[in-house]
């Protein structure tokens, strides 16, 4: 296992996993909120480095074993509202967007020049970011279970945070980690595949003794709410993008994943019935097939276009 660290720029350690042929077409993981990388399935990561991809999976700033930036406050997310309505003079630690710059880091350091990028949740919202603004560093876009507004707060989005509202406000020893874990995938998971509770235990203590940050949480939540809507860099995206969306998604609606979609020119989207806002093994395998299929639709392009210009 590949596992190593590069320091960005700005002074920061990305922790990342680099597995296949290093000519191969290279494909970044970006995971969501306060999830490690290890949040990925070994077996849904496995899949695509066996379909003769280069794989890419790190941890973002702030959770798992990067850089986490507990020096820096994390300003309430109603002040950061405020100061972009009212500009008060609180501003978040980061955006999105430096959040965008650490993954274009890692590509340099790596020797990447161009990569497919493969978000999930917040990683969706990265990805775009990146999409959009570095259009010649993206071969194509998988935006998973994501959307192109700041967090939504539908009917429900709320009646899913009501219910693990209890559950965040206890005290952050391990053990209340650990069931705050739990009760958050059993919340958001997919209904139809829901693990054994003693499973998703043994999957928190795993993460959590791996690393615990939840300040960092809140400045990743701080990101999201600075950054805001998205609609108008989205619409500039130009790379093969396929989104994925759970129809049973208690976080980001279905209509998050359509609009999506909508916004990006060409973009193909599959809807799963069964899918939730998390990774059932029974569901990965599809979901690789997908990506891996859409990776090699735009490397056909990738390279009908370097063939055009050769012989033009």
């Amino acid at each position: 296992m590949a596992i190593q660290q590069i320091q960005t720029k700005s002074g920061l350690y990305i922790h990342y996993q680099d597995e296949g042929k290093k000519s191969a077409p290279a494909i970044i993981l970006i995971m969501g909120l306060g999830a490690q990388m290890t949040v990925w399935p070994d077996g849904f990561y496995d899949a695509l480095v066996n379909n003769n991809f280069r794989v890419i999976r790190f941890d973002n700033r702030d959770v798992g074993l990067s850089s986490q930036l507990n020096e820096r406050d994390a300003p309430s997310l109603f002040s950061i509202w405020l100061n972009k309505h009212f500009s008060l003079g609180k501003s978040a630690p980061y955006s999105l967007e430096d959040m965008a710059e650490d993954v274009i880091c890692l590509m340099q350091e790596l020797k990447i020049s161009r990569a497919h990028l493969v978000g999930a949740s917040m990683g969706g919202m990265i990805a775009q970011i990146i999409a959009a603004k570095y259009k010649k560093k993206v071969l194509s876009l998988t935006s998973i279970m994501s959307t192109p507004n700041v967090i939504s707060f539908s009917a429900t989005t709320l009646k899913t945070i009501v219910k693990l509202a209890p559950w965040s406000l206890k005290p952050a020893t391990r053990d209340a980690a650990i069931n705050y874990n739990v009760k958050l995938n059993q919340t958001i998971g997919s209904p139809l595949f829901q693990p054994q509770e003693s499973v998703l235990k043994a999957q928190a203590a795993e993460q959590i003794d791996r690393a615990h940050n939840p300040s960092g949480i809140k400045r990743q939540l701080c990101a999201i709410t600075v950054t805001g809507k998205r609609t108008h860099l989205i619409k500039k995206i130009k790379a093969p993008t396929l989104v994925i969306h759970g129809a049973a998604d208690p976080l980001f609606p279905i209509s998050e994943g359509i609009n999506t979609a909508k916004l990006i020119q060409k973009s193909k989207l599959k809807i799963v019935p069964e899918l939730g806002h998390d990774f059932p093994p029974k569901l990965m395998e599809k979901i690789a097939h997908w990506i891996s299929k859409h990776v090699r639709y735009a490397e056909k392009i990738r390279i009908q276009k370097k063939i055009k210009k050769l012989t033009k």
